[in-house]
């Protein structure tokens, strides 16, 4: 059976690292598709043990896959969330690490981001706010700073604390977050964003600020809930569902599903090495 090939997959929220992942099905999804371009945006991996023997097989599986893609030719961008743990032991070279990334999708300058640095206090605060993408690279490339900022300061705090714990599925929330989506748009000129974070798949079309004009918003979702993913084909984005699709199952891959832990490191070790040597 053929794979499916597709221009860009983008997949966001996998939360590696956690019991709540869906490894084995993201792996069967990964088996079935052929992207020219796979973007894993933002949340990937939680957390990586330092014995890799108590890490979930089946999440080590998920990591040996895209090294594969990748050095099958597959473009791997990988766009760290604002608590991604990226360990570059765990990729090969060829999978990009960014803070952010933008591209030229048929003529639309679309950016990719996670979304998780736009619940930060200061971006609940209008003046901060007008800065635009200034303010959105104040945070993104001195998370540090922000960090050390609101520890020192009692209100900033607090309103990370209440906009952390907030649920993610609330009408206002998910409201405040996409128009502050749209300033960065806007304020980057972007024709489409893809984000992350709110865990719920979504296409549509919000409004740029003062009305100039509509943003294409999409949302890939999360493999702990949704199962989802935002494939582009034929010049038109739409929402993956596992749940709908009848013909993943049948392409399970048996050599990594029989692998034993102690090969898959190897595996991992073996190609990073290999890249390595290459570069030099």
């Amino acid at each position: 059976m053929k794979k499916r090939k597709l221009d860009i997959v983008v997949l966001s929220d996998l939360h590696l690292g956690t019991y709540g992942c869906y490894a084995d099905e993201l792996l069967v999804y990964l088996n079935s598709i052929e992207p020219r371009t796979l973007i894993l945006n933002g949340a990937i991996i939680d957390q990586w043990p330092l014995n890799t023997n108590s890490f979930l097989p089946s999440h080590l599986k998920v990591i040996q896959k895209i090294n594969a893609m990748a050095s099958e030719g597959i473009e791997v961008h990988y766009v760290k969330g604002i608590h991604d743990k990226a360990p570059t032991d765990l990729f090969i070279d060829h999978v990009k690490v960014y803070e952010n990334l933008v591209l030229d999708v048929d003529g639309k300058k679309t950016g990719f981001f996670h979304g998780a640095i736009l619940v930060h206090p200061f971006f609940n605060l209008s003046w901060f706010r007008k800065f635009g993408r200034h303010a959105f690279g104040l945070l993104r490339y001195n998370s540090k700073l922000v960090h050390w900022i609101s520890r020192k300061s009692i209100i900033a705090k607090s309103v990370l604390s209440k906009t952390v714990n907030y649920k993610k599925k609330n009408t206002d929330f998910t409201e405040r977050f996409k128009s502050t989506v749209s300033d960065i748009a806007n304020a980057n000129h972007y024709d489409t964003v893809v984000c992350g974070y709110l865990h719920q798949p979504e296409k549509t079309i919000i409004e740029r600020p003062n009305g100039n004009g509509n943003i294409l918003y999409l949302n890939a979702g999360d493999w702990v809930s949704h199962l989802s993913a935002l494939e582009y084909s034929l010049k038109r984005w739409k929402i993956y569902r596992y749940e709908n699709d009848k013909l993943a199952p049948f392409f399970m891959d048996a050599e990594l599903k029989e692998m034993d832990m102690n090969t898959l490191v190897k595996r991992i070790t073996s190609k990073k090495e290999k890249t390595e040597k290459a570069t030099h």
